[in-house]
């Protein structure tokens, strides 16, 4: 399993903290993880995390979309932080 985690504006504009799923062959990397969110989940859950900036964390470490990911990782989705 892939735990899918998603944290602060995203959590709430997705309408869940996580979720998880089995690690298809096909995906390899964060980039390929998200085409295949974005075909379980359509259209709304792709524009929200392709149409921002969105950040990237495979087990706890920024990474960046070419990052691999594996069975057992964690990825996480998260907005920019801003300070003020």
């Amino acid at each position: 399993m892939l735990k899918i985690v998603y944290f602060a504006s995203l959590k709430d504009r997705i309408g869940r903290s996580e979720e998880s799923i089995d690690l298809p062959m096909s995906v390899s990397s964060v980039d390929s993880l998200i085409e295949h969110l974005s075909s379980l989940h359509g259209d709304e859950w792709s524009s929200i995390i392709n149409g921002s900036t969105v950040l990237v964390a495979v087990n706890h470490e920024m990474s960046d979309r070419s990052a691999p990911v594996r069975e057992g990782d964690e990825v996480a989705f998260f907005p920019p932080v801003t300070g003020g």
